[in-house]
């Protein structure tokens, strides 16, 4: 159910994800919007205070309409299950499925985690 405010309707909002990751908020705002889903940042403008501020504080959110939540997390999962998480054969650190690049030593990629 909406609110309207001065002839526009507000839509009820549900958090879809916490990250202290700006890049990784941008990049999933990015795939949800290519999907149709409308999607809003919060707490973007905060990161600047790191250190000052409670670590509860520090995320960056993404928000979704509650009409949309569902598809949103289908939509998530999805990109998930199509990049497995793999294993570097350098450093033994797991690395998300979207990296091509070991994060921690910068190793091309190497296995697949079952």
């Amino acid at each position: 159910m909406g609110t309207t405010i001065m002839g526009t309707t507000m839509q009820e909002k549900a958090r879809l994800v916490a990250s202290g990751n700006l890049l990784q908020v941008h990049s999933l705002k990015g795939m949800l919007e290519t999907c149709g889903i409308e999607v809003e940042i919060r707490g973007e403008a905060l990161l600047g205070a790191i250190g000052e501020l409670p670590t509860d504080l520090q995320d960056v959110e993404l928000w979704v309409a509650e009409s949309q939540y569902e598809h949103a997390v289908s939509q998530l999962e999805a990109l998930e299950s199509s990049s497995p998480k793999w294993q570097c054969v350098n450093c033994h650190e797991i690395n998300e499925g979207n990296f091509e690049l070991c994060w921690n030593c910068c190793a091309e990629r190497s296995e697949q985690l079952s």
